[in-house]
């Protein structure tokens, strides 16, 4: 088993701290020469420590070597090569090398990625430590090789030396521990590591064309050149505010991005390692079709421009939808194929395209200081202060602000266009941050310089016509700007019918600039970068998710190809969307939807750190300090006001889409552990919580069962475990208690494993309980320690639960002391008690393969068609044998075995009923009895418990029914009393019975069976001596003496009469709760005390024996 479950290694003949023995003196001078291994394996730290004279060095590490001989055993480590070790004058002494606590240093350790063993020998470990520490030690220092989880290229992963292997005596053979620190590798990291070890020559880019050119040229959208002059009147104010959202949002995403090393996924990444999977894999599918979705917009925005300038030619192929879905697609294609050739010529292509756009902008702010008389029938008459006043006032003629902000909002997204190549930039740490809040820098002044450059130089509306002038006796009576040059344009305002002026014409920078052809080309290479740039963005988000698996069916699309893993499949699909849509090539519908699923993302981006902040997880240590908890809440909020500002209806589809991919997502429970915030939050929550409830004082409308479960292993006892589930899902508190005894050399690791994987098969069962296992030197003991320690606060048990110890005749009677004194010491601590009784038996662990106990949940672990097969002992919950290594002990737990389809025993009848009886509870009850026998008051416990019970599905059709002790005489009154009692605690019942006869003797052969069954536990003293009978029963304090027997055998009879009554009365119940009799400690013998409940308890229907502490659990009081 273990060897499935762990990295490739050493074995155990073959320790990981074997080394090739080699001289110092030759080893410095292998080290000297450009192949050798110690000069490439050798941590930087090590590097820089100069290497001592080898005389010195062997010298000393003899010395130490001698010291360690006198104070350890001395373990000798093996030479793997069978070479031995190069004589030479000038090595350190080979038993000084050998000895135990005296091994290599970190660079000798195997890498655990690669599934090699390597072995490296250290030029300088002797000095190097010798010289730190005043001794040669296999203890390693601090190395940035311990922490990563991946192989190349980042560097080799190194294991350091486990706590067993410097901690464990020198004779027990040293754990094989895998990852340390818990750093297992999830399928898809496994993945990521393999292709990163493999891939050679990558392409990788720095932060100016990874980042900041990527976003600008996505940031600079067409919107640039052909709206930024019409929003002109609100200009400032609407930027402004796009930028916050931007700037807000760049803020956050730099934060993220500096919180761990960044892998491919862009914006997926880094909400799904943030909030988790349920969020990031909502909202990657998403932002995924968003820029999948975004090219076919970008590329009929492009294609539009070209009809429309072949329009002006009169060069039409066909009609206009025509024309522009037959350059969309001959334009789609090119673009896929230049994203098909690599990211190398995408990135070419995008600088040429930036070299473009930029050309056009500078051509505009040229032609701005070229006033051209033949311009200014058409608005244009260069800066004047008079039309900027003009322009900077409201005017928005049918439209509104929010209407406005909403048209231009999306020429500001793009800002993630970097983050999402996050798997090809160098340093995504660094270039993340860096290049994205420049380009909203730059982006941002450049749109507020074009906005006020516009309107300082163009008047709203003009017509174009030279004759609109104003002659010098009408100037008085003229106000608008466009008067101070000698037009009047009053009459276009009016008319609505003049084609020029900031409001008319869209193409009014063509007019401006020096040059009007640049303009068409930088909308050209507007349109086409962002195509591009969402062209590639869509399959590598898509791949990320898809490498997670969080949508089952969709790992065809992560398969990668060539040096750089390009998503090829991921290219096809986005292109076969793009396409699709260009083919529709109406876009008018589909353009507010994809706005608002990038503001989901950004929205998400902001949440993500205001909940790391607010979880306050030590692991939350973004490098980038320049953000705030509150400021990026204040982000989101922003970003979802703006998805209902500029479309209410797209962004509530928006939120149903996402609300029902995260219900997907969080039903399906993908198996990743990401560490995310959420899981921080929780455990935030769970602890304040926590302590605020240690602070308020019990009351008895809140009391809950709490219960303390002896069920061995989880799955050892279904029946006890499915019935205690049954009550307390929901209501209260669940742990699986576990004594482990007779272990002479207890094995906590192993503890600690099984507890998290028993645990796991708890919740795969849906079973909503805790597994605490102890170490005991016996049952009492470990049940004592439970009692006092399990739990939390006032998160802790109240209720002690047990199975009936069923084979209590077959084994040693001390185990029945054991037993009883269990009992016993629940009741000093205060604890209710609770025996659940199958006349069949509870603990099914001896049979073989008789559950998939760990199947589901160690597949994903790398394990494969397990089954369970469990050797204990039938009855009790200690582990009896004493395993001395970790292969052993496995008989005493679950043994996962490879299922090799070997031939199962069949079941005799005894265990067949057995497996059926211990599945009962696990079914829906049919319309049957609870029958509750609460002969003693306890405080309500007898009764609370079968009332939640039955609220639960599984029994809702049972009805309660009461049986309760009373005088003959009295038996209308008393059960008036009692259906007054049970109307006041609002609990529903079906019928009350009073007992007149429980006082009645019992059958005279039911005595006679009673005292056939104590008579091997009778202490019989009067038949020996004072001295021997003293001395036996101090032996077997269990024993029953005759003066015990006859001062309690009026009780005795009664525990007889009570189970001929329960036979009469509840034989067909579903289930018998039953106050549970009452032994006093210390003048009850616990052979007498088990011999009661045998004798109440037997060939009964299942029978659940109820003692409360006595303190009130039911108040009728509001």
């Amino acid at each position: 088993m273990d060897s499935g479950l762990r990295p490739p290694g050493p074995t155990p003949s073959l320790s990981r701290f074997q080394v090739d023995l080699v001289a110092e003196a030759a080893g410095a001078t292998e080290d000297k020469s450009p192949s050798s291994d110690a000069s490439t394996t050798v941590p930087s730290s090590d590097k820089a420590t100069p290497t001592a004279p080898p005389d010195g060095s062997g010298t000393d590490s003899g010395v130490g070597g001698e010291e360690a001989k006198g104070r350890f055993r001395v373990v000798n480590f093996a030479d793997p090569s069978g070479a031995g070790c190069a004589a030479s004058p000038e090595a350190p002494p080979t038993e000084g090398i050998q000895n135990g606590d005296t091994v290599m240093s970190e660079t000798s350790l195997h890498s655990s990625t690669g599934g090699q063993q390597h072995y490296h020998y250290d030029t300088h470990t002797n000095t190097y430590y010798l010289r730190t520490f005043g001794h040669n030690t296999i203890d390693a220092v601090p190395n940035i090789d311990f922490y990563r989880q991946t192989a190349a290229p980042l560097g080799e992963k190194l294991i350091r030396p486990t706590l067993s292997e410097l901690h464990d005596e020198l004779d027990k053979e040293p754990f094989e521990d895998g990852f340390a620190n818990g750093d297992e590798l999830t399928p898809a990291e496994e993945a990521a590591a393999k292709e990163a070890a493999e891939s050679k020559g990558v392409v990788k880019f720095g932060w100016i064309k990874g980042v900041l050119v990527r976003c600008m040229l996505n940031i600079w959208g067409v919107m640039l050149f052909i709206r930024m002059s019409w929003i002109v009147a609100l200009s400032c104010l609407i930027v402004a505010m796009a930028t916050v959202v931007t700037t807000i949002t760049g803020l956050s995403t730099s934060a993220i991005a500096t919180n761990g090393f960044v892998r491919g996924g862009g914006a997926y990444y880094l909400i799904s390692r943030s909030l988790g999977p349920e969020f990031g894999g909502s909202i990657g599918l998403i932002f995924a079709f968003a820029n999948a979705v975004a090219v076919a917009m970008y590329v009929v925005g492009f294609a539009e421009t070209v009809v429309q300038l072949l329009t002006d030619v009169d060069a039409v192929m066909t009609d206009e939808i025509n024309d522009i879905r037959i350059i969309g697609t001959i334009t789609v294609i090119l673009l896929l194929g230049i994203s098909v050739a690599g990211m190398e010529w995408e990135a070419k292509a995008q600088i040429f395209l930036l070299i473009v756009l930029i050309t056009a902008i500078i051509n505009y702010f040229i032609g701005t200081f070229i006033p051209l008389k033949s311009k200014e029938p058409k608005g244009y008459f260069g800066y004047d202060g008079a039309i900027m006043w003009e322009n900077m006032g409201p005017d928005f003629r049918e439209e509104t602000f929010f209407s406005v902000f909403a048209i231009f909002f999306p020429a500001a997204t793009g800002i993630l266009a970097g983050a999402n190549i996050s798997g090809d930039l160098a340093d995504p740490q660094l270039a993340i941050p860096r290049g994205t809040l420049l380009a909203i820098l730059i982006t941002g002044i450049v749109y507020l310089g074009v906005a006020v450059s516009t309107g300082s130089c163009i008047v709203r509306d003009a017509s174009g016509n030279l004759n609109d002038t104003v002659s010098s006796q009408f100037l008085a009576n003229c106000t608008h700007a466009a008067c101070k040059f000698g037009y009047d344009f009053s009459t276009c305002r009016n008319a609505k019918n003049c084609p020029f002026g900031l409001h008319r014409d869209f193409q009014v920078m063509s007019l401006v600039s020096g040059f009007g052809p640049i303009i068409t080309a930088g909308i050209f290479s507007a349109t086409l970068s962002s195509a591009l740039a969402s062209l590639v963005s869509a399959p590598k988000v898509f791949q990320a998710l898809c490498k997670d698996n969080i949508y089952p069916g969709l790992d065809m699309f992560a398969k990668g190809y060539g040096k750089n893993n390009e998503p090829l499949r991921g290219y096809i699909l986005t292109f076969v969307i793009a396409l699709a849509f260009i083919l529709i090539a109406e876009l008018n519908v589909i353009a507010p939807i994809i706005s608002n699923f990038f503001l989901a993302s950004y929205a998400l981006i902001n949440f993500s750190v205001f909940h790391a902040s607010l979880a306050n997880s030590p692991g939350w240590r973004p490098s980038f300090k320049y953000y705030n908890m509150w400021v990026s809440l204040a982000g989101a909020i922003l970003c979802c006001i703006v998805m209902f500002v500029i479309n209410w209806w797209a962004a509530l589809l928006t939120n149903v889409i996402v609300l029902g991919l995260f219900i997907y997502v969080s039903y399906k429970k993908p198996d990743v552990n990401w560490g995310s915030s959420t899981q921080a939050l929780t455990y935030h929550q769970a602890l304040t919580h926590t302590l605020h409830l240690s602070g308020v004082e019990d009351h008895i409308k809140n009391f809950r069962p709490q219960c303390l479960v002896m069920t061995g292993y989880p799955n050892s006892r279904p029946a006890l475990l499915d019935l205690v589930h049954s009550f307390t899902k929901n209501v209260g508190l669940m742990i699986c208690g576990h004594i482990r005894a007779g272990y002479r050399r207890p094995n906590f690791k192993e503890l600690a494993a099984d507890q998290a994987r028993y645990q796991r098969w708890l919740l795969k069962n849906e079973s909503k309980a805790f597994y605490t296992p102890v170490f005991a030197e016996d049952l009492r003991q470990g049940a004592q320690y439970l009692l006092q320690a399990a739990g939390l606060g006032r998160l802790k048990p109240n209720t002690l639960v047990m199975g009936f110890k069923n084979d209590w005749r077959d084994g040693d009677m001390m185990n029945v002391e054991t037993y009883i004194s269990m009992i016993h010491d629940s009741f000093d601590y205060q604890f209710g008690v609770v025996i659940l009784r199958l006349k069949e038996g509870l603990d099914v662990s001896h049979i073989q393969g008789q559950d998939d106990l760990l199947s589901s949940q160690e597949k994903s672990s790398g394990m494969k068609d397990v089954i369970v097969s469990i050797d204990t002992s039938k009855d009790s919950d200690a582990d009896s044998s004493k395993p001395s290594s970790k292969a052993t002990s496995l008989q005493n737990s679950p043994a996962v075995q490879k299922d090799k389809k070997s031939p199962t025993v069949p079941l005799n009848v005894s265990d067949q009923r057995l497996l059926e009886a211990s599945q009962q509870f696990q079914q829906k009850q049919g319309k049957g009895t609870v029958d509750v026998w609460w002969l003693f008051d306890d405080g309500g416990l007898t009764l609370l418990i079968p009332y939640l019970l039955t609220n639960k599905k599984r029994w809702k059709d049972c009805k309660i029914r009461v049986f309760i002790g009373g005088k003959i005489n009295r038996i209308d009154h008393d059960r008036r009393a009692m259906a007054t009692l049970l109307s006041k605690f609002r609990i529903d019942f079906s019928d009350i019975t009073v007992l007149g006869d429980i006082n009645t003797k019992p059958k005279k052969e039911h005595v006679m069976a009673f005292e056939e069954m104590i008579e091997p536990y009778r202490l019989k003293e009067d038949d020996m001596e004072q001295e021997a009978a003293e001395s036996l029963k101090n032996r077997e304090p269990w024993r029953i003496t005759d003066n015990e027997l006859e001062l309690y055998r009026a009780k005795s009879n009664r525990q007889i009469r009570l189970n001929e009554l329960l036979k009469e009365h509840s034989s067909t119940a579903n289930l018998i709760v039953m106050s549970l009799p009452l032994a006093r400690k210390g003048t009850v013998s616990s052979a007498l005390y088990m011999a009661w409940l045998e004798a109440l308890s037997k060939d009964l229907p299942p029978i659940l024996l109820v003692r409360g502490n006595h303190q009130s659990v039911l108040t009728f009081y509001s």
